[in-house]
């Protein structure tokens, strides 16, 4: 330490010269550092979960939890093993020791969730294991409004805005909560069934496979190679009218006769408000350890964009924006930086 300090008493040029180079790297290392709001930590921790709809949550339990509990409670490593049921949806927490890998412990809840899928109930859905990561939570949520019906604002939130701002490099999902999709229903009328002797299982097959598109193959033709698919998919909800379902004395049973045909909307399960009205919300989540401010503005910016080109009476709105907070501690940051560099030189040239 004497010989470094004689050494930039005798040479204050090469002194200033290091104290201005450490400078510079400092500050071009600040300006590229990564703003969020959570550090980025990895959790040994998942979660399965196993939808079953119409299940009440005492046939969720039995059928369903405690085959997901006994698989992976023979994991190594476990901490903590939650789980819980409601109608029509089992979860079930894993949280493991902070020296076990998160992905090993991911994979090894995956292979054991494979075992017990045969034991599960026919009716319900495909489980989904997730890995629990902080730093991928939402950072933006959208609110999108108009006088509109709400299959209509869905659509367009949809259609307009969530396929444009998941183009964005950085955006890692986004969200459509409390819209309303199209839904064709076939409303039965068990008296007209009954009358034909139709059951709902001869219906559902008859809609099952007259709704459906199928690839045809290839067709050659000198040089050339056709492709050829079967445009079977229906759109218009009186083509599901004339579905013939059965044969009865040569007659042919068809939708119409049994049931009557709604061109509707799905079954409202979560709903947003904005100022008392109906509304779209988007939730937008980033990537994992990528800069949330970053993200954000660039987010803004898109929306902004495409703001400019929907209808006059849609309106858009950041309901929650999870930069702000991050940058106003930032400014913070920097304020308290600065102070005490300051307060650091007062002290030294007064020394």
């Amino acid at each position: 330490m004497h010989k470094l300090a004689e050494l930039c008493v005798r040479r204050p040029v090469f002194a200033t010269m290091l104290v201005l180079s450490l400078t510079v790297v400092g500050g071009y290392s600040f300006i590229g550092l990564g703003v969020d709001l959570m550090p980025n930590i990895d959790f040994p921790t998942a979660a399965v979960i196993v939808i079953n709809p119409g299940a009440s949550p005492e046939q969720i339990e039995t059928e369903i939890t405690r085959h997901i509990e006994g698989a992976v409670n023979t994991i190594s490593g476990i901490d903590e093993l939650r789980s819980s049921s409601s109608e029509g949806r089992s979860m079930v927490m894993i949280r493991f020791a902070l020296e076990k890998s998160a992905d090993v412990a991911a994979q090894e809840v995956r292979d054991k969730v494979n075992m017990v899928i045969p034991q599960l109930p026919e009716t319900a859905l495909a489980p989904v294991i997730q890995k629990f990561d902080p730093s991928a939570m939402p950072v933006l949520q959208i609110a999108v409004s108009s006088d509109r019906p709400l299959r209509d604002v869905t659509e367009i939130a949809d259609e307009l805005i969530k396929q444009r701002l998941e183009t964005i490099s950085g955006v890692g999902q986004v969200q459509i909560v409390g819209g309303a999709r199209r839904e064709i229903q076939v409303r039965l009328d068990p008296e007209r069934m009954r009358a034909y002797n139709i059951t709902v299982n001869d219906v559902a097959a008859a809609l099952r496979q007259q709704n459906v598109e199928l690839p045809g193959g290839r067709i050659e033709r000198g040089a050339q190679e056709l492709t050829v698919r079967t445009m079977g998919r229906l759109v218009d909800a009186r083509d599901f009218k004339l579905i013939p379902v059965a044969t009865r004395n040569a007659y042919v049973v068809r939708i119409n006769d049994i049931a009557t045909v709604v061109d509707g909307q799905e079954e409202l399960r979560t709903a947003t408000f904005l100022n008392g009205k109906s509304a779209v919300t988007l939730v937008v989540s980033k990537q994992s350890g990528l800069n949330t401010v970053a993200i954000a503005q660039e987010v803004k910016h898109r929306l902004a964009q495409i703001t400019a080109t929907l209808p006059k009476d849609v309106r858009v709105d950041v309901v929650m924006d999870q930069s702000l907070y991050i940058e106003a501690n930032v400014r913070s940051l920097e304020h308290h930086l600065l102070l005490g560099a300051l307060l650091a030189s007062v002290v030294i040239f007064f020394f």
